[in-house]
């Protein structure tokens, strides 16, 4: 894992210094990145074969599958589904939402939200954003190289920071995996098929968090971390509406995602919450997306 040197850049160039002992830790190393995408190959090479289709309109019957919002979805996936779907949104892309107990295991990668469209079934938001350029929609056609650069790069740190202190709070903090994590992911099984689901998921996670040297941190370190992340990101919002001028990008899609999740859900340990509510320029951003893509008001 490399280390950033105590630097983000932002558009201009600007070196934005940050708290030392955290910054030495964010995720700007596109290996891992690229390590996770070798788990998605299959997924590559669907989009490869359609890359000459850019012609075809948007399909009319595109569905979404996610979990159930209410009595099953946990907040990392949520966070991922709230961000895809702000993401068609943007593009002013038509999509049914279908839940289903078992969207976790229909999916190709057995990660949700995923997609239908025609023949094609692409799961998370960098197969779905690699579908929807192979029809000519993009919303980066407007950023320059050194601004697409950034934001790849603001999007590495939300990846590999906030969605990790989320696997981190949901699966390892014991109050809540007990009352919510346990409950909602075991939802679609009997005992002890939901018994053995959590601990094949958990396990699951808990290589994950080894892989990123995150399993062995305690919660005061993951809240810092979280803390660190939103500072970062406040500074590069800088109190304008979006990250980019000229209009949305997937960055503020996935900004939305986590944030407004982590917002939204009412945990038993409150404290993502609160670092996320320590900036008003974020909690302003989440309205702003809620208001303008969603058509609806949140407090």
């Amino acid at each position: 894992m490399k280390q950033i040197k105590n630097q983000l850049v932002d558009k201009d160039g600007e070196i934005v210094q940050a708290k030392d002992k955290i910054l030495n830790e964010m995720i700007l190393d596109f290996s891992i990145v690229n390590k996770d995408a070798r788990e998605h190959s299959s997924q590559t090479e669907v989009c490869k074969t359609i890359s000459g289709m850019s012609q075809e309109p948007w399909p009319e019957d595109v569905v979404l599958y996610q979990p159930y919002k209410d009595e099953q979805i946990i907040l990392p996936d949520l966070s991922n589904c709230l961000a895809v779907e702000a993401f068609l949104r943007m593009c002013h892309l038509e999509y049914q939402i279908e839940e289903r107990t078992n969207a976790e295991a229909m999916s190709p990668t057995l990660k949700v939200p995923f997609i239908k469209a025609d023949r094609y079934v692409l799961s998370g938001l960098d197969g779905i954003l690699q579908f929807v350029e192979t029809k000519g929609i993009t919303l980066t056609d407007k950023l320059a190289h050194e601004e697409r650069f950034n934001m790849k790069a603001y999007m590495s740190l939300l990846t590999n920071m906030l969605e990790l202190a989320e696997l981190y709070l949901c699966w390892f903090d014991k109050q809540t995996y007990n009352n919510v994590t346990s409950i909602r992911n075991g939802f679609a099984h009997s005992w002890p098929l939901n018994h053995i689901q959590n601990r094949m998921k958990q396990f699951k996670i808990e290589r994950k968090l080894q892989a990123f040297e995150w399993y062995q941190k305690s919660i005061d370190d993951v809240l810092l971390d979280v803390e660190t992340c939103c500072e970062a990101l406040s500074i590069r919002l800088d109190g304008k509406p979006l990250f980019f001028e000229g209009g949305p990008t997937e960055l503020d899609a996935l900004v939305f995602g986590h944030l407004s999740a982590i917002l939204r859900v009412p945990l038993p340990r409150n404290e993502l919450a609160s670092k996320v509510m320590k900036f008003p320029s974020l909690v302003q951003f989440v309205r702003k997306i809620n208001a303008d893509y969603f058509k609806s008001s949140w407090k």
